[in-house]
């Protein structure tokens, strides 16, 4: 399985896994809510606004549970969450800097206790050499978004852990991770059915 899986020193494209992180932040907030793919019951919200990008962004759930189907085309990478976190100046006021950003996206996901990624029921080892703190980055929130925040520009930083997969040769593959906190007040368990064609 490891060699459909980038090394996490490795540049997808160019840019690196926290580049890549943000910007999948950065895509994924600035959907409004009633078309977000994090709420996405059947799978026909993914490839929104992805046409043109070599990566292809595939989102779980903000909470819950989640079993997805989707097609991609085989000349596509995948990036995609284990478990994830993400804050910014607009949702916590009492953040001042930019080091506050870091440190609370670090104490959120240090509290993780449960993270596992499986391809075709073959099992992600070592999952914690996947984990990307993301440098901070710029997110507009757009009205209606998926957390209920005030519109408009903010900073924010995201932790979490990560799957980045090389472009798959045609077939059908089944990807399942799951993951919470050490309360069980966070809990997310997505299974994506990815059909992969030339």
């Amino acid at each position: 399985m490891y060699k459909l899986i980038y090394e996490r020193d490795d540049q997808p494209f160019g840019k690196t896994w926290e580049e890549w992180t943000a910007l999948w932040w950065q895509w994924v907030l600035a959907i409004p809510k009633d078309s977000n793919p994090g709420n996405d019951p059947d799978g026909k919200k993914l490839g929104m606004d992805q046409n043109d990008s070599n990566v292809i962004f595939l989102v779980g759930t903000y909470g819950g549970s989640a079993e997805r189907n989707y097609d991609i085309t085989a000349d596509k990478a995948v990036l995609l969450p284990i478990i994830n976190f993400t804050t910014c100046f607009i949702d916590e006021p009492d953040l001042k800097t930019e080091e506050d950003l870091e440190f609370r996206a670090k104490h959120d996901i240090d509290d993780i206790v449960e993270k596992n990624a499986s391809i075709n029921g073959l099992k992600l080892g070592d999952v914690e050499k996947y984990r990307v703190r993301s440098n901070v980055f710029n997110v507009t929130y757009p009205p209606n978004n998926i957390f209920g925040l005030t519109p408009g520009p903010t900073q924010a930083v995201s932790d979490g852990y990560w799957v980045f997969l090389k472009p798959l040769p045609p077939g059908k593959y089944d990807i399942h991770v799951d993951g919470s906190c050490s309360s069980g007040r966070t809990k997310v368990q997505v299974t994506w059915h990815l059909t992969v064609r030339k």
